[in-house]
């Protein structure tokens, strides 16, 4: 545990430290004239998060919002104070810019990512496989910050050269990679195609996966391909909230697949129904909602991430004695990445439930097409590839998972399945659902 002093803390105790620095944020956002107006919209001052009730009437911050303060939106730090600049990854619109000041990317970053890192597993002094990217996504940053913190050797090579870096992972005798899910299993391929048996030739022994969430069958496969003893965990942030600093599967919530909220002194995360926009109940389904409360500049307040999460049945009880910050189930979805399919709704997280499940397909590639008839829906098509080692038929695939689908879902989809290797890898984040034009 790296900050026992933070993490042994009880609800109250974090609590009491929210309390403290939303009303130090409010007096800060009050010296900004965009954060006023923002807090002018519905009748409130930035001050007033120093009330009881103050956050809960606050206004949402949406995307829109951030666009329309171009080119940095609410930034709170001088200029010449921002030690660089990351941004959103645009998939949806233009990016946005999001400044850090030397206090946010050297101290207050480091501090949260190598929390998640040593909460995970990660060793002092561990060899590190940085495999996200870099330029203006933080994915490649942050934890360079978090790996220098906890004193390990860094290798930052960052996605692509597959067949290099499968070698490299045997050679350099990895401990720990970070990267996203997908990547991990392309290279587990591009080192069988070398003649490397992952199970036998590398050391991992810690995986941090990113960049998307996957299902606990595609996460128990991985696994299955790596050294006696080696875990996976899915990290989770977003760049408006600093980057992947939000929570972190542990060896004690990896079973039930759940992920602790473990910086919830820094960054305070709501989780909300989102068409009420009330406070969920343990168990339920919520929007993640977060507001940065030790970030200097572009924080935010009640950044709505879209980020569907299940609250655990019990947020609290942890073996570990971390007994404050809450846990959360993986990423169901987003809300506005929901599909409701002729009164059906569904999640890309639930369709891949079903394609890890079925016999001989190459798991990390799979594909949904959304194709419109005029101004409707008119089928929902799920691409997946056949694994060409198992030789199984592609008609016995599709029956399997429309089969399987109409079953949990009660929808009936197309199915594509095509030879391996046809379908887009992703080496970082997946778009999974792609509208195909109307005829």
């Amino acid at each position: 545990m790296l900050h026992p002093e933070i993490e042994m803390l009880d609800r109250e105790g974090i609590l009491r430290i929210q309390r403290r620095r939303l009303a130090t944020l409010g007096e800060r956002l009050a010296k900004n004239d965009a954060w006023r107006d923002h807090f002018n919209s519905v009748g409130m001052q930035p001050e007033d998060l120093s009330a009881p009730d103050g956050l809960e009437n606050a206004p949402f911050l949406e995307k829109a919002d951030l666009r329309g303060h171009y080119p940095f939106p609410f930034l709170t730090a001088p200029m010449e104070e921002v030690e660089r600049f990351v941004a959103t990854s645009g998939t949806t619109g233009l990016p946005v810019l999001f400044g850090m000041t030397q206090q946010d990317f050297g101290t207050l970053l480091p501090n949260q990512v190598a929390r998640l890192l040593a909460a995970a597993g990660v060793k002092r002094a561990s060899r590190s496989y940085q495999g996200y990217g870099y330029g203006l996504w933080i994915g490649g940053p942050a934890p360079d910050q978090g790996f220098k913190a906890l004193d390990c050797t860094n290798f930052p090579i960052g996605p692509g050269r597959g067949e290099l870096a499968a070698r490299w992972l045997r050679d350099h005798r990895y401990d720990v990679a970070s990267m996203s899910p997908l990547w991990l299993m392309s290279l587990v391929q591009a080192a069988r195609a070398q003649g490397i048996n992952p199970k036998t030739d590398w050391h991992l022994k810690t995986a941090i996966l990113g960049g998307q969430s996957v299902s606990a069958e595609f996460r128990a496969q991985l696994e299955s391909e790596m050294p006696a003893g080696f875990i996976s965990h899915n990290i989770y942030g977003t760049t408006e909230a600093g980057g992947p600093i939000l929570a972190i599967s542990t060896p004690y919530t990896h079973a039930d697949d759940e992920l602790h909220l473990l910086n919830e002194d820094t960054v305070l995360t709501e989780i909300l129904d989102p068409v009420t926009l009330k406070p969920v109940s343990e168990g339920e389904v919520g929007e993640i909602v977060v507001t940065t409360l030790s970030k200097q500049a572009s924080p935010v307040v009640r950044w709505r991430t879209r980020d569907l999460v299940r609250l655990s049945p019990r947020p609290y009880d942890c073996p570990s004695g971390r007994r404050g910050m809450r846990k959360i189930g993986r990423i169901i979805g987003r809300s506005d990445d929901m599909i409701k399919f002729k009164g059906v709704i569904v999640f890309p997280s639930q369709i891949e439930d079903v394609i890890t499940g079925t016999n001989g397909v190459v798991r990390e590639a799979w594909q949904i097409y959304i194709d419109k008839e005029r101004m409707t829906i008119g089928t929902l098509t799920v691409a997946v590839e056949a694994v060409a080692a198992q030789g199984r038929a592609a008609d016995q695939i599709c029956n399997d998972i429309r089969r399987e689908v109409r079953a949990r879902l009660g929808m009936n989809i197309v199915v594509e399945c095509h030879p391996e290797g046809t379908l887009p890898r992703y080496e970082a984040k997946a778009v999974r659902v792609l509208h195909r034009a109307e005829p």
